[in-house]
Parts: C-alpha cells; sequence; structure tokens
C-alpha cells in the first residue's frame, strides 16, 4: 500500500513538471526563434500521425505505406468546408469530426479489400492507395473544380471560437488561432488526448484482440476473436487520428496542396513508428519527435559562412531526412531491431529475454 502510495505521489510531481515544461516551451522556443515555436507544432502533427498509424502497424501488425491518404483526406475536407473555394466556413469543431469520419470511411474501404492480405502484399496495395488518393486531389479540378488540382487551396479559415456565419469573407467576432503559440496549446491538449485514448486502446479487450491477431492470426481466429471486425476497426480508428491531424495541417498552413501528401510523407512516418518501437506508445512518440526536430537542427547548425560561399545551405533538410531514415533505420535493424523503445512483447519476440 505504501509502495503504491509512493508511486503514486512520484507520478503526480512528474506530471506536474511535465505540464510545467510544456506550457513553458514556447515561450522559451521564441527566445531562440518563432520558427521553433512552429517547427513544434508541425512535430505534435507529426506525433499524432505517428500513433495513428501505430494503431494498424504497431497493435495489429498491419504493415500501411498508405498512411498519408487518411492525412489528405482530413486536410481537404477542413480545406474545402473553411474556405473561398466553396464559400462555406463551417466552425473547425463541426469539420474536424466530419474529416475525421470521412478518413475512417477511407480506412474502412482500404481495409476491406485487403483483408487477407499480409506483408508485402498488404504495402504495396496501400502504398497504391495512397497514389491514387493523391493523383485524384491533384486531378478534381475538371469538368467541375472541386480541389482546385495541382494549385491547391488557399485562404483556408484557422481555427476560430465564437461567432460564425455559414459563408463568411470576412472576420467575425471571436478568438482566432492566428499564431503559432496558440496553437501550439491546442495542439498539446489535442496529442494528450491521443496518447490517453492510445493507452487506453492498447489496455483494452481490443487492443489484446489486435496484439493477438498481429502475433497469430490463426490461432487468434481459433480461439474465437473476430478477425474481419478488429481488421478493418484498426484501419478506421489509425485513419481517424490522421484526419485530425490533417485537419489541424490545412488550419495551421492556411493552405494546402496534393504536393504535401506524396508518398516521402507516408515513409517518414513509417520510419517514426519503426524507430520508436512498433506497439510501444512513449517510443513512437521519441521516433516522431527525433525525425520530426533532427534534420531542422542539422539545418540550424549550418555555419553561416559556409553558407555565404555556396551561396545557399549547404545542408538541405530534405536531403537529410531521407538520409537519416535510411542510416537510422539500418542502424536500427542491426543494433536494435525492436527500436528504440520497444514494447515487452516484441522485444522478447526479437531477442528471446525481457
Amino acid at each position: 500500500m505504501n509502495d503504491w502510495r509512493h508511486r503514486r505521489e512520484v507520478l503526480g510531481a512528474g506530471g506536474i513538471l511535465v505540464a510545467i515544461a510544456l506550457a513553458a516551451l514556447p515561450f522559451a522556443l521564441a527566445q531562440v526563434g518563432t520558427s521553433w515555436v512552429r517547427i513544434t507544432n508541425y512535430a505534435i502533427l507529426y506525433v499524432l500521425l505517428a500513433l495513428g498509424l501505430n494503431i494498424v502497424v504497431g497493435f495489429a501488425g498491419l504493415l500501411d505505406l498508405g498512411y498519408v491518404a487518411f492525412y489528405a483526406v482530413g486536410a481537404y475536407t477542413y480545406a474545402l468546408l473553411a474556405s473561398p473555394q466553396f464559400n462555406v466556413h463551417l466552425p473547425f469543431w463541426i469539420i474536424l469530426p466530419i474529416g475525421a469520419a470521412i478518413a475512417a470511411l477511407f480506412g474502412v474501404l482500404l481495409g476491406a479489400p485487403t483483408l487477407k492480405l499480409r506483408g508485402d502484399y498488404l504495402a504495396i496495395v496501400t502504398l497504391g492507395f495512397g497514389e491514387i488518393v493523391r493523383i485524384f486531389l491533384n486531378n478534381l479540378s475538371r469538368p467541375v473544380n472541386i480541389t482546385n488540382g495541382p494549385q491547391g487551396v488557399a485562404r483556408i479559415d484557422p481555427f476560430h471560437f465564437g461567432d460564425f456565419s455559414f459563408a463568411r469573407a470576412e472576420t467575425v467576432a471571436g478568438f482566432d488561432f492566428s499564431g503559432p503559440i496558440k496553437y501550439y496549446y491546442l495542439l498539446v491538449v489535442v496529442m494528450l488526448a491521443v496518447i490517453v485514448l492510445n493507452v487506453r486502446l492498447q489496455n483494452s479487450r481490443i487492443g489484446r484482440a489486435w496484439e493477438a491477431i498481429r502475433e497469430d492470426e490463426i490461432a487468434a481466429r481459433a480461439m474465437g476473436i473476430n478477425t474481419r471486425n478488429l481488421k478493418l476497426l484498426a484501419f478506421a480508428m489509425g485513419a481517424t487520428f490522421g484526419g485530425v491531424a490533417g485537419g489541424m495541417f490545412a488550419a495551421i498552413q492556411a493552405f494546402i496542396s496534393p504536393e504535401s501528401f506524396v508518398l516521402v510523407e507516408s515513409i517518414m512516418v513509417v520510419s517514426m513508428v519503426v524507430l520508436g518501437g512498433m506497439g510501444n506508445i512513449w517510443g513512437v512518440i521519441l521516433g516522431a519527435i527525433l525525425l520530426s526536430f533532427t534534420p531542422e537542427i542539422l539545418r540550424w547548425t549550418v555555419d553561416p559562412a559556409q553558407q555565404a560561399l555556396f551561396g545557399r545551405s549547404v545542408i538541405e533538410p530534405e536531403v537529410i531526412r531521407m538520409l537519416l531514415f535510411g542510416l537510422a533505420l539500418v542502424l536500427i535493424m542491426l543494433f536494435r531491431p525492436a527500436g528504440l523503445l520497444p514494447s515487452a512483447v516484441r522485444k522478447r519476440e526479437l531477442t528471446g529475454h525481457e
């Protein structure tokens, strides 16, 4: 009893310290540069995406290389319903659930025909699905202009509290999230909610059933687990988080185009899950933070004299990001095949001990 009380006190103190650190972080980053607050916001978006993909890949063991499609669906849903494109300006608390629901529907549409596929075959099908969605978005400008094609959707409304109208051409009374610091706090709240949902899911009967399917689908089916419905649920749940992240991305950017949802984005999110540790929520968060911040830190540390000498940045962030993906994944597969913070089950699988 005393041990439990001590542990609870330690967790409470740790939670308070984490809350203080999260609250003070944007102001500390702003001392270095406002751009770092924006970079942190995008890192949180990647955390949301990685946690969503972890449900599919880490919990259920289904390799999905087209996850960016759900991100795109959520982003375009928000953009089309909160911009002059259709001249509809719904409030974000209506659009985000709509985007999440549409993304979940797309998740079911992807999962239904792939129920019997595993491994490489499933990866190829999901990769094709992601590319199909991007190509559709790129070409839905004729004969009826829906997505504005490769030019994208601009002048997207920010998140807004207060009065609204369904055809708002100008700012109305209320509170807009017009700066990166305001968005930071909203993103942190959403991220904490998603983490709690993931923890509850992992420790639930559904989470244990996903784990059983991941380990041995035939044995899971023999034990009475409805593998079909649970696979569809995994795709739908993962897609839901991707749709929410996409809506928030569109609001922060105020502009989106199909080029924001290329295959590289899916590979990046998969890399975050693999690097951190598939199936481990905290490992996935660590992987997302590392792969989000490291390229920007490397770009920031480039010597200005070198930039002046070569006329441009010596280290291109996109090139560094891809190099880091390759190097990190090779090193992880060699020295920590279960990830930086592997789940207990996966670590036992690959190493043979706890």
